[in-house]
């Protein structure tokens, strides 16, 4: 993948054909520029975002392309939601190449033809135009296949967890409120035998109502082994003295539908997971990272569902990029600003690398050893986040071999990489 300023321009050619796109829910506007950024079109054409709204612009697009006697077609757009997803795919099916451009890019972009800020559905698709004529433009990967699905089912994994952790709070605020300590003998509420209780006899009323003998009973009628009457007593004796307010039948209903909820979402939880690990282990080499240490399937699903096919990068510093984890600083003359990381990436690939790394520092001899050599080497010593983000960095340039070459994974290999002070004395 060459993304260089001079290859995006170098596409832009006297055969060109330039489609500035400004992309609705609904409508889309759209106009004509030839490759020095002329205009074709006498003004903007709108159609609709459906089949026959693309077919009017590929008949629209055609006689422009007849007039400039294009070769290609350029088709700009802002990435607006997902509201061009189906008009990328019908342009690229029609043979047309599809770029976008930043929308911030658009917004400081705009005045530079009326000094105006001003902002309409005749003006973005020239600003867009324009953008794309000097190659500030990027290529949408659109994944497909095996990528496609781990995409959309670890979004949608994502999706339950965050709700199931919505369902957690609510119910334990109403339990705080109405049976406090049910929380000190249960930590974890979701607990089997917990739920179980909490859908007979959630409240101390009912504990009470039932005693220890009829609380066992029903974790024996479920065959339920691991509690039993010591735990059954606990949970009376904390009922006899709660402090919890009154619950009537309108909170004992709410609790009852959040209940149903959570069982709901453990339920979908478990599906998507059997889906996603069944797809993941689809990929080629995808059983060599699992070989390393404290590395799981679910992150390995993670990072496939935000990268892709790895092959399509030309090196591992390309994903680094993506991540948003290349540095950057703020210098001038004399003054050397700090270093970070640009956060200019896919946020859910740092997200999955940084919940990766944390699990490897505490369980994996080699990514330990490289952490504490980063954190406490003589020269530049990193902080811990810092020093995280390097070890992140160094698992993406171990995931893009395995998955690129084939290789196994070797934890010496990882050491070496560790210059230590006996070899930089001697080097």
């Amino acid at each position: 993948m060459d993304y260089t300023q001079n290859a995006k321009i170098s596409q832009v050619s006297e055969q060109t054909l330039i489609l500035g796109v400004d992309v609705g829910s609904e409508v889309h506007f759209t106009r004509a520029f030839n490759w020095r950024g002329m205009e074709l079109s006498r003004k903007p054409f709108h159609f609709t975002n459906d089949a026959v709204g693309f077919q009017s612009f590929l008949r629209w697009a055609d006689t422009y392309a007849k007039t400039a006697k294009a070769e290609k077609v350029l088709v700009g757009c802002e990435p607006t939601g997902h509201y061009w997803f189906n008009l990328a795919k019908y342009v690229t099916e029609q043979g047309m190449t599809l770029v976008l451009v930043n929308p911030y890019h658009v917004k400081q972009a705009k005045e530079l033809d009326d000094n105006s800020p001003s902002k309409n559905d005749r003006k973005d698709p020239k600003t867009i135009a324009q953008l794309v004529k000097d190659g500030r433009y990027v290529i949408p990967y659109l994944p497909d296949g095996i990528y496609a699905e781990l995409r959309s089912a670890v979004a949608t994994r994502d999706r339950i967890i965050k709700e199931q952790n919505a369902l957690t709070n609510r119910i334990k605020r109403m339990l705080k409120m109405y049976f406090p300590e049910y929380l000190k003998v249960y930590k974890k509420f979701s607990a089997e035998s917990g739920m179980l209780l909490l859908e007979t006899a959630p409240f101390p009323a009912d504990i009470l109502r039932l005693g220890a003998e009829g609380v066992n009973q029903i974790w024996r009628a479920h065959k339920l082994r691991a509690v039993g009457m010591k735990r059954a007593m606990t949970l009376v004796k904390a009922a006899q003295s709660s402090v919890g307010l009154d619950a009537g039948p309108c909170v004992r209903l709410e609790l009852q539908l959040l209940l149903e909820d959570f069982r709901t979402k453990q339920a979908q939880l478990e599906a998507i997971t059997r889906v996603l690990e069944a797809e993941t282990l689809k990929v080629p080499n995808v059983e060599k990272l699992l070989a390393i240490k404290g590395v799981g399937l679910i992150t390995v699903a993670g990072f496939l569902a935000e990268v892709g096919e790895v092959g399509r990068f030309d090196s591992p510093k390309q994903i680094q990029k993506l991540a948003g984890l290349e540095l950057k600083e703020n210098s001038s003359g004399k003054h050397k600003g700090r270093t970070s990381i640009s956060k200019r990436g896919r946020k859910r690939l740092r997200r999955v690398l940084f919940q990766a790394v944390l699990p490897l520092i505490r369980s994996n001899a080699e990514f330990r050893e490289v952490y504490e050599y980063y954190t406490t080497r003589q020269s530049n010593p990193l902080k811990g986040k810092q020093a995280v983000v390097a070890v992140g960095c160094k698992l993406i340039r171990i995931f893009y071999a395995i998955l690129t070459k084939g290789i196994d994974y070797d934890a010496n290999r990882l050491r070496s990489d560790i210059l230590r002070p006996e070899q930089r004395r001697a080097a």
